[in-house]
């Protein structure tokens, strides 16, 4: 079923209605800031995350011209269904998801577990994608992929966050630096800016199913990323505990004609805590292969 044109353009991304579209058994929930007009970067997000966990001031920068388009992938959030067990699955949802509103062609940003889907897409569907930003994340078979929550310093994290009522990410995504305290503040600060209408959160079930489909890709043989025809930004921090930075590295060398920013003093959050050198980055590059 294609997408209504009907509901007016948001004007930010707290604003911006949740659609819904059904794609095979499943209806999928997404949001979509910008004009209407040309090639849209769809953007897939993080073990756990919903659309909720996208930084607004960041969608909103790449919107200005630009069209913006986020999902919940089966299971995830209010989208119906269940969290697909492998990432080939979870990539052929989204294909169905972009071909379900219609499009031809999309520039693609995975970010963590989003990362490792949109890796596969563009090698299942290279006419598809024309470009690829990849942000915190790891090829198949990446060492230490497959221990998604088994560092003892996630469970610590995970438990310093609860006694602190605060949101994990606080300690996981960001160090625990002057600078990286402060950054951490105000990205959580700005995933509350949206009042109403928010999206619902992950269940247990889904979440362990994520876990379960991380740790497969983790233990999965590496994948030709020579094959990835999409001009290649790769962007993290540079100690991610949660995806090793390394990793990025490894990517780098594998993706033809790819570019690296490896952002100082930084986490798995990195993108976010240098959220404007970030922006600027992914608009050049977007701009230059389009």
């Amino acid at each position: 079923m294609a997408e209504s044109n009907a509901l007016p353009r948001p004007a930010t991304w707290a604003t911006a209605p949740n659609r819904r579209i059904v794609v095979g058994p499943d209806t999928l929930v997404y949001r979509a800031l910008g004009p209407e007009n040309g090639v849209p970067l769809v953007l897939l997000t993080h073990l756990g995350a919903t659309l909720d966990e996208w930084d607004p001031r960041f969608v909103d920068a790449l919107a200005r011209d630009r069209r913006i388009v986020a999902l919940d992938l089966p299971g995830a959030g209010g989208s119906t269904g269940r969290v697909p067990d492998t990432v080939a699955a979870m990539a052929r949802a989204a294909e169905g998801f972009v071909a379900s509103l219609g499009l031809t062609q999309v520039d693609l940003l995975g970010f963590s577990l989003g990362g490792f889907v949109a890796q596969q897409l563009a090698l299942d569907a290279p006419g598809l994608v024309r470009s690829l930003v990849l942000a915190g994340t790891g090829p198949a078979g990446g060492t230490g992929i497959d221990r998604p929550t088994g560092g003892a310093y996630v469970y610590w994290d995970m438990v310093r966050a609860a006694m602190a009522r605060t949101d994990a990410k606080e300690f996981l995504f960001f160090p625990r630096t002057p600078p990286g305290k402060t950054a951490a503040k105000a990205y959580l600060a700005r995933l509350r800016e949206r009042v109403m209408d928010r999206d619902a959160p992950i269940r247990l079930p889904s979440f362990h199913r994520q876990i379960t489909t991380i740790r497969g890709w983790g233990r999965a043989e590496p994948q030709d990323l020579s094959a990835i025809g999409a001009p290649t930004l790769i962007a993290n921090g540079d100690h991610d505990r949660m995806v090793p930075t390394a990793l990025s590295h490894d990517m780098h060398a594998r993706i033809p004609d790819s570019t690296l920013i490896i952002y100082p003093g930084a986490g798995h959050g990195g993108v976010f805590q240098h959220g404007d050198e970030f922006v600027d980055a992914v608009r050049t590059h977007l701009d230059t292969n389009s």
